[in-house]
């Protein structure tokens, strides 16, 4: 199981609580039992306490994992704060003060500000925790960066904090390093978790600065150190070298990343997320799903409820056993899989599909210049009546720019010939022939509105720029993709034909879909279970935009008349 299907399971066990909520009424206490699962859903978080003394390198280690300098580093000594590091839509921290109705956000650069001792001396401002927002993938799916206060400093504040947050890890990095491998202090906090029964990873850092038999060395002092604490799961020991590590992925260099160790350690670390804490939680919530839908499907006479729930129970099996990330996902693309596989698509801010903000943009210039035209030029108002006025969708557009005086020096030519056209009509009716005509053709359409030859240009045109850049971006290797919409990717794919740009284009998209996907899943869940406060911008924007990227912008891609959908 990885990541992505580890939630997908979450939100088919979280679908089967909505259901039963749609069918238990007026029960309050089985609505607020069922919100209480909906809730564990929505809140599963991992906290990851990275401990050790001070100056080990705890920051590196996790800026490494994180693939850049996010987290300020060499700030010492810092005052009583814990500090974590949690997904974003944008780089920020958010200032969490004792006085739990005060938060604040401040740029990354202000951290200091807060959690220094030398800013913030003796935690004087009454900062209880600082939240690190990153833009950065791992993160998304609930793993939390707990980055505690170093062990061992002048002090003592920061080790009692420490040591008061052991209880809400949920497993531990302890980092030590080749100059002095476990200290006094560490000794003391590896006793502390090992009362915890939580999993431990220890890093000994900095194994750049040493010879490989002072590494041996060194190693076996630790394990035999760590063998005297008696760890019910007996830790894993990983050499590596942090700063390695996050050069290696700055500069892409693959090789440098495996001599730096960082990559057996992540490797491992993703592996204990996604299968043993993973499934540790799902079956949990399998349990206690169960029992709830065991419980509520035995309401007395009520016959039909029961029938509903026992559906319900009969789905929740079907979900464990075929195992939702085995099956429903076995065809998925490697891109699929791997959220970090393919650079992020460009989002064009205002309509999603880079294509359509370039049609947008041309109506309304066109709009703008013409508008004024049919206010002060009889020529273009004839024109403007002969062709039937604008189709229904530029209309309305045009409507949105012009003032009510515009209007009605604007369209009484068209007006005119709309009524004597009519007239026309109803006149072969008294006359007794009854074959009037379609009254439609008096109309104007996509075919002789004028708004819509200035967009169909432009979506040519833009199409034709749109397959280059495609082009230009595999040739790079390192170039992104621009989004667009579904009725405009496939004239651009239509445009590049078939091979590896047209191909590497569709599996970006399809990336960014099922990230979208995710997202929305990920607000409906937060929605039912009341933590909306705990959505990401993307997830709180994902419904406007998946729309967007699926149909396209409503100013361009609107049906133009019912013939459109019959």
């Amino acid at each position: 199981m990885n990541l992505k299907d580890y939630e997908q399971e979450k939100f088919g066990i979280g679908d089967i609580i909505r259901s039963a909520q749609a069918v238990i009424n007026n029960d309050e206490v089985l609505k607020a039992e069922s919100r209480d699962l909906l809730t564990r859903l929505a809140e599963d978080r991992f906290n990851l306490m990275v401990v050790g003394r001070f100056s080990r390198g705890k920051s590196t280690l996790m800026n490494a994992i994180l693939g850049g300098n996010h987290l300020p580093t060499g700030i010492v000594p810092l005052t009583s704060v814990i500090t974590t590091v949690r997904y974003g839509s944008r780089k920020q921290v958010v200032i969490n003060f004792t006085d739990r109705s005060l938060r604040r956000e401040v740029p990354l650069p202000q951290l200091a500000e807060y959690v220094t001792q030398q800013a913030n001396p003796g935690n004087v401002k009454n900062v209880a925790f600082a939240e690190i927002e990153l833009p950065v993938e791992i993160l998304r799916r609930g793993l939390f960066f707990v980055d505690s206060p170093g062990l061992g400093s002048s002090i003592a504040e920061n080790t009692q904090t420490t040591e008061r947050f052991l209880p809400q890890a949920d497993a531990f990095v302890l980092v030590t390093s080749y100059e002095s491998p476990l200290s006094e202090e560490e000794d003391r906090i590896l006793h502390r978790i090992r009362f915890t029964n939580k999993r431990l990873f220890v890093v000994v850092n900095k194994q750049d600065t040493v010879s490989e038999g002072e590494r041996k060395d060194a190693l076996a002092f630790v394990q035999e150190r760590l063998d005297r604490f008696s760890f019910s799961e007996k830790p894993r020991i990983f050499s590596l070298s942090a700063r390695q590590g996050l050069d290696s992925k700055q500069s892409g260099n693959a090789d440098q990343l495996e001599q730096s160790g960082l990559r057996e350690f992540e490797t491992e670390l993703i592996r204990f997320l996604t299968e043993e804490r993973a499934e540790s939680f799902l079956s949990n919530m399998y349990g206690r799903v169960g029992s709830f839908l065991a419980h509520t499907s035995r309401p007395e006479g009520n016959i039909e409820l029961a029938d509903s729930f026992s559906s319900l129970d009969k789905r929740l099996h079907d979900l464990r056993a075929r195992g939702l990330g085995e099956e429903a996902h076995a065809g998925r693309a490697t891109a699929l899989r791997d959220g970090t596989s393919l650079p992020p698509l460009q989002i064009e801010r205002r309509t999603g599909c880079w294509i359509c903000a370039a049609v947008v943009d041309a109506i309304f210039a066109f709009l703008s210049k013409y508008q004024y035209e049919l206010t002060i030029n009889p020529d273009t108002q004839r024109e403007h009546a002969e062709r039937g006025g604008f189709c229904p969708l530029h209309t309305w557009q045009y409507e949105n720019i012009a003032s009510p005086y515009g209007v009605c020096t604007a369209y009484p030519k068209l007006a005119h010939r709309i009524a004597e056209l009519l007239d026309q009509r109803a006149a072969l009716i008294s006359d007794g022939d009854v074959s009037i005509g379609d009254l439609k053709e008096i109309l104007a359409t996509a075919k002789t509105c004028i708004v819509c030859e200035v967009g169909v240009q432009v979506e040519e045109r833009t199409v034709k720029l749109a397959a280059e850049s495609v082009l230009d971006a595999v040739a790079s290797a390192k170039g992104r993709f621009a989004a667009y919409c579904l009725p405009h990717l496939s004239h651009v794919a239509a445009s590049l034909g078939t091979g590896e740009p047209m191909r590497e284009l569709l599996r970006a998209h399809a990336q960014f879909l099922e990230r979208t996907a995710e997202d929305l899943q990920r607000y409906a869940l937060r929605y039912d279970a009341l933590r909306r406060h705990l959505t990401s911008e993307e997830e709180r924007s994902a419904s406007q935009l998946a729309l967007l990227m699926l149909a396209g912008h409503r100013s361009v891609n609107a049906p133009w008349d019912a013939e459109f959908i019959l």
